[in-house]
């Protein structure tokens, strides 16, 4: 009896223990990062306010990669990026991603930021997409959402964007035309936590890890590589 007590002991202490091990605590973005337009436009979203399933919901998490804090990390793998954090941690965010062959990787800054953007479809989604407008007037139906970050490198736009979207359900998915999608309140949580000139690394295909392990291997690609 006093032998199974000891394992049953033991067998609670791990437990206990792999409970503070987990660390992920899910938070919805404050709403203090809401601006009075912010709240009108949500408030005549037309598009299906989907809740985005619990893996992909904003959360505080440990993170162990070597990206300086302040640094973007895109994990498209598993469909979250990451806003690096002081103390081991990171805020991530579920998203969308592109399709395969059209999926973006490599090092970048946050070249220019916008609020509400108009959406200037590139000559290439035209050829892809017929029958779209030259360009969309920024608002809550416009796909690009509430926010946007311009992706550039060395000095050039890249024509990738984070930003927001008008179909919440695909968060977690990859379908885009090769752009960063974030639910709109999300999106503009991160806008405004981050600064023009932030680096973002946009992990190439296989170099992300499993979305229920918190712990990422150590690779390169740290938030100073990028001057």
């Amino acid at each position: 009896m006093t032998s199974l007590k000891a394992k049953l002991g033991i067998l609670a202490a791990g437990l206990m223990l792999s409970g503070c091990m987990q660390t992920t605590s899910y938070q919805a973005a404050p709403e203090a990062t809401l601006k009075p337009a912010d709240k009108v436009q949500l408030a005549k979203a037309r598009y299906a306010k989907v809740a985005v399933a619990e893996p992909f919901r904003r959360a505080i998490v440990d993170y162990h990669r070597r990206e300086l804090p302040g640094t973007i990390v895109v994990d498209s793998d598993n469909h979250y990026l990451y806003l690096v954090q002081d103390g081991g941690k990171a805020i991530r965010y579920g998203i969308t991603v592109g399709e395969e062959a059209l999926a973006f990787s490599g090092i970048a800054k946050v070249g220019n930021m916008a609020e509400w953007p108009k959406w200037t479809p590139t000559a290439d989604i035209h050829r892809r997409i017929e029958g779209l407008p030259a360009s969309v007037p920024g608002g809550v139906d416009n796909p690009l959402g509430a926010r946007a970050l311009y992706l550039y490198q060395g000095g050039r736009d890249t024509l990738f964007r984070i930003h927001g979207t008008n179909q919440p359900e695909y968060i977690g998915a990859s379908i885009s035309s090769g752009c960063i999608r974030m639910t709109n309140e999300d999106v503009i949580d991160l806008y405004s936590k981050v600064k023009q000139g932030t680096i973002v690394v946009v992990l190439a295909p296989k170099q992300g890890d499993s979305p229920y392990n918190s712990k990422m291997a150590l690779q390169g690609g740290g938030g100073n590589v990028m001057q």
